[in-house]
C-alpha cells in the first residue's frame, strides 16, 4: 500500500515539477536577475568590492570583539543574520547538488549554475533591500521579513503573500528532508564501507532521531540561538570543505583545463539525448543548472532575506550586499570547487546518469584522500545539511507566524509550535525516504514558492532602484532622507539611530 502512495505521489509531483521548472519559470528567474542588474547599473559588478569591504571584511577584523546590543530589538548582528542566511543555502546542494546536476545535466549545467548565480547577486541583493525596508516588529522588539512581507505590505497583493508563505512552510518540510535524507544516507554508507555491512534503513532512521533530537536543541532557542550556531559552523565547515577541495584539485591539476573545457563546451550542446558525455539535450543542460542553482543560492525563492530581516543593521542596502556575498561565496566559491574537483577526479566517458549522487560525492572524496576521505565527507556533509536544517526551520516558522498574523500572538506561539513539532518529526522520517523523490518533492515547492517572489521583485524594482540610489547619495554626502523602512514611524526611529550610532562614533 505504502509503495502504490509513494508511486502516484511520484507521478503527480513529476507532472507538477515539469509545469513550475519549465521554460516560463527558467525564463521568469534569468529575467528578473537581468531586469534588475540593468535598473542597478550591475551592481554585483559596480560595487562587489562595497559588498567586500561593508560585510566580511570589517566582520573579519572584529571577530572576538563583543559589540552592545540595542535593548529595544530582539535581533541578529549583521554576521549572525548572514551566517542563518548561508547555513541555509550552503547545504548539500553545493556538493551532492553539483554532482547530481552533472550527472543529470552534463558538465555544461555548471555553465548554467554560473549564469544563475551572476544575475542571482542582484536579485538577492533585491530581496534583502525589500525585506529589511517592509519588515515588522512587534511589541516585544521581535523584527520579521520576507517575501510574504513585501508581497502583502509593498504590492499589496495578500493573497499573493499568503501563496507565498504556504509554499515556503512547505519548501521548509522539503528542504530538511532532503538535507536529512542525505545526511543518513551518507552515514550509512561510510557506515557501509567501515564495516562492510549493507545499508540498512535502521542506521537511517537512527541518524535521522539524532538529527531531529539536535534540531530541537537548537530551534527552541529561536533565531539568537540559530545565530549563534551558524556564525559557529558555517565558518569551520566552508574552510574544512575549501582546503580539502583545493588539495583534490591540485592533486589532479593536469585534469584542469580539461574540466573546464567540458564546462563551456557541453553548456551549449545541441546533441540530442544519447550523444556525447553521458548524452544530454541543451534544454536539460539548462533546466539541472539553473534548478540546481537555485536550490543551491536560494537567489529567487525568497527565503534567505527571512534570516537577513532579523539583523540589527537599519539600513537595507547593507544588508543586501550581504546577499551579494552570500551567492558569490555559495556559488562561485563552494559549488564551483565541488565541480572542479569532481571534474578532475572523474573520467565522464565511464560515469552513467544512473550513478546515486550521494554515493560518487562520497567516492569523489574517497578517492582523493582514501579512506580519510570518506571519514571526513561523513563530518562535512553532515554540518553543511544540519546548518540548512535549522536555518529553514525558522524560514517555516516565520512562514507559519505570518499566515496566521491575525491570531493574538499568545495563542499564535502554539500554533509556531505545533509547527516546529511537526518539523522535527518529519526530521526523523524523512531519512528513510528514497533520495531522488524527496528531492524531486522539495524542488518542486522551490519553484512554486520563487514564482510570487519574483513576481513581487518585477513589480517593485524600481523601488528597489530608489532606496539603492538614496544610500550611495547619502554616502557621498547628499542631505536626503534616509529610506530605510516603509512605515513613517520606523523609519523615524531607524533614522534617530543613526544619527546617535554615528555621533558615538565620533
Amino acid at each position: 500500500m505504502w509503495g502504490n502512495i509513494i508511486s502516484v505521489i511520484e507521478k503527480v509531483n513529476d507532472t507538477l515539477n515539469g509545469i513550475v521548472w519549465g521554460w516560463p519559470v527558467i525564463i521568469l528567474i534569468l529575467g528578473t536577475g537581468i531586469l534588475l542588474s540593468v535598473r542597478t547599473g550591475f551592481l554585483q559588478l559596480r560595487h562587489f568590492g562595497e559588498s567586500l569591504n561593508t560585510t566580511i571584511v570589517p566582520t573579519l577584523k572584529g571577530l572576538g570583539k563583543k559589540k552592545a546590543k540595542d535593548s529595544r530589538l530582539q535581533s541578529v548582528s549583521q554576521f549572525e543574520a548572514f551566517a542563518t542566511a548561508i547555513s541555509g543555502t550552503v547545504g548539500t546542494g553545493n556538493i551532492i547538488g553539483v554532482v547530481s546536476a552533472i550527472l543529470t545535466g552534463g558538465p555544461g549545467a555548471v555553465f548554467w549554475m554560473w549564469i544563475s548565480a551572476f544575475f542571482g547577486m542582484v536579485t538577492n541583493y533585491s530581496e534583502n533591500v525589500l525585506g529589511l525596508y517592509y519588515r515588522k516588529k512587534d511589541e516585544k522588539g521581535n523584527l520579521s521579513g520576507g517575501s510574504f512581507y513585501y508581497i502583502a505590505y509593498g504590492l499589496k497583493w495578500k493573497w499573493l503573500a499568503y501563496l507565498a508563505a504556504i509554499f515556503c512552510m512547505f519548501a521548509a518540510i522539503g528542504m530538511s528532508g532532503v538535507q536529512t535524507n542525505k545526511i543518513s544516507g551518507t552515514l550509512a554508507e561510510a557506515f557501509s564501507r567501515a564495516t562492510a555491512l549493507q545499508n540498512s534503513d535502521t542506521v537511517k532512521l537512527i541518524v535521522g532521531i539524532v538529527v531531529a533530537v539536535v534540531t530541537a536543541v537548537v530551534i527552541i532557542g529561536g533565531i539568537k540561538r540559530i545565530g549563534r550556531v551558524a556564525s559557529l559552523l558555517v565558518p569551520f565547515m566552508s574552510l574544512l570543505f575549501i582546503v580539502l577541495a583545493l588539495i583534490a584539485i591540485f592533486m589532479n591539476i593536469k585534469n584542469i583545463p580539461t574540466a573546464f573545457s567540458l564546462i563551456f563546451t557541453k553548456a551549449f550542446n545541441f546533441k540530442a539525448a544519447g550523444g556525447g558525455i553521458l548524452g544530454y539535450s541543451f534544454a536539460q543542460v539548462i533546466k539541472k543548472g539553473m534548478a540546481r542553482g537555485v536550490f543551491s543560492n536560494e537567489a529567487g525563492l525568497g527565503s534567505s532575506v527571512i534570516a537577513h530581516s532579523a539583523s540589527e543593521t537599519r539600513e537595507p542596502v547593507k544588508q543586501g550586499l550581504w546577499g551579494v556575498f552570500e551567492v558569490f561565496f555559495d556559488s562561485f566559491i563552494i559549488c564551483t570547487l565541488t565541480a572542479l574537483m569532481f571534474l578532475t577526479t572523474f573520467d565522464l566517458n565511464t560515469l552513467s546518469a544512473d550513478k546515486e549522487d550521494s554515493v560518487m560525492s562520497m567516492t569523489m572524496f574517497s578517492t582523493s584522500f582514501g579512506g580519510v576521505g570518506t571519514a571526513l565527507f561523513s563530518v562535512i556533509l553532515p554540518l553543511f545539511a544540519f546548518t540548512t536544517v535549522i536555518a529553514w526551520s525558522y524560514y517555516g516558522e516565520k512562514a507559519v507566524d505570518f499566515c496566521f498574523g491575525w491570531v493574538k500572538s499568545e495563542k499564535r506561539k502554539y500554533i509556531v509550535g505545533a509547527f516546529k513539532v511537526i518539523y522535527v518529526l518529519l526530521i526523523a522520517l524523512s531519512s528513510t525516504i528514497h533520495s531522488d523523490l524527496i528531492w524531486a518533492i522539495d524542488d518542486t515547492f522551490n519553484g512554486l514558492m520563487a514564482v510570487p517572489n519574483l513576481i513581487c521583485l518585477i513589480a517593485l524594482s524600481g523601488l528597489v532602484v530608489k532606496i539603492t540610489k538614496n544610500y550611495f547619495a547619502r554616502k557621498k554626502g547628499s542631505d536626503v532622507e534616509p529610506m530605510l523602512s516603509a512605515y513613517p514611524e520606523m523609519n523615524k526611529e531607524f533614522i534617530e539611530d543613526i544619527h546617535t550610532e554615528n555621533a558615538e562614533m565620533q
